[in-house]
Formats: structure tokens, C-alpha cells, sequence
């Protein structure tokens, strides 16, 4: 069994839960799923939380600890997104629209929004990725 969270396209947030993949897939292409609340069957996954499964019992020597394995992925994933990304801080949903409309130069943008920024942004057909990245304890902000 898996679970998957779901949004509909009015941006309602639930879950769904499948026998794998493949079966959601074949869900969603024959309009099978629908929004509790609006029973809108426009759906997509959304990013969801990693979960990391390890079996007890086990006879092979313990590797490296999953949480820290983890932990270590999202820093390499925070640092890449400190090198790459200008951060404009809460101007994110202004900055996206400038640069959809032609008034800003394309680049590679990371900040904070609202949701109901984020509602906007989709119904201008702006898309965006939501990454959570850890803080640095190292840093003020």
C-alpha cells in the first residue's frame, strides 16, 4: 500500500491511497479520483514528506543511519539551492509574475509565499516547486 497527497486543481489537499504507482496512474487517467471537498477530478500529487523504511531483524551489518543519510541529502539540497537561486524573500509571487509577463529577466528565484499567492500563481499558470530547506544555524536569518 502507498499513499500519495493529492490537491485538486481549486487547491484542496487530501490523500489518496493506492496499491502502487501504477494504480493511481490508471486512477487518475480514467477519472477515478476526485476532490472530497469539490469533487473536482483535476488531481495531482503533491510533494510529499520522505519516509524511509528499514527492516528490523535484519542479519546484515547496520549501514550508515537513515536520518542522517537524510539529513545529509538535504543540506547538499539547501546548498545547491543557496548557490543557484537569488532569494527574494517574501517578493516571490511579484518576482514570478514580473519574470511570467516579460517585465523581469528569467532567472532562478527562491523565496516565500502566501497561499493565497501561491493560488494566484497557479491560476496564471505560473508554476513553482515548494522545496522545504533547513535553516543554517550558522547564518542570521
Amino acid at each position: 500500500m502507498i499513499v500519495f497527497d493529492l490537491e485538486c486543481k481549486e487547491g484542496h489537499a487530501f490523500e489518496g491511497w493506492f496499491s502502487d504507482g501504477a494504480d493511481f496512474e490508471s486512477q487518475i487517467q480514467h477519472g477515478l479520483i476526485s476532490c472530497p471537498v469539490c469533487s473536482d477530478t483535476c488531481v495531482s500529487r503533491k510533494l510529499s514528506p520522505v519516509a524511509i523504511r528499514t527492516s528490523s531483524g535484519s542479519n546484515q551489518p547496520a549501514g550508515p543511519d537513515p536520518a542522517m543519510q537524510f539529513h545529509h541529502f538535504m543540506q547538499k539540497v539547501a546548498a545547491f539551492v543557496d548557490k543557484n537561486f537569488e532569494d527574494v524573500g517574501c517578493k516571490f509571487a511579484t518576482e514570478a509574475l514580473k519574470m511570467h509577463y516579460g517585465a523581469a529577466e528569467q532567472r532562478n528565484i527562491r523565496g516565500t509565499s502566501t497561499e493565497t499567492e501561491e493560488k494566484m500563481l497557479k491560476e496564471e499558470g505560473i508554476s513553482f516547486l515548494k522545496v522545504p530547506v533547513p535553516v543554517n544555524p550558522d547564518t542570521d536569518s
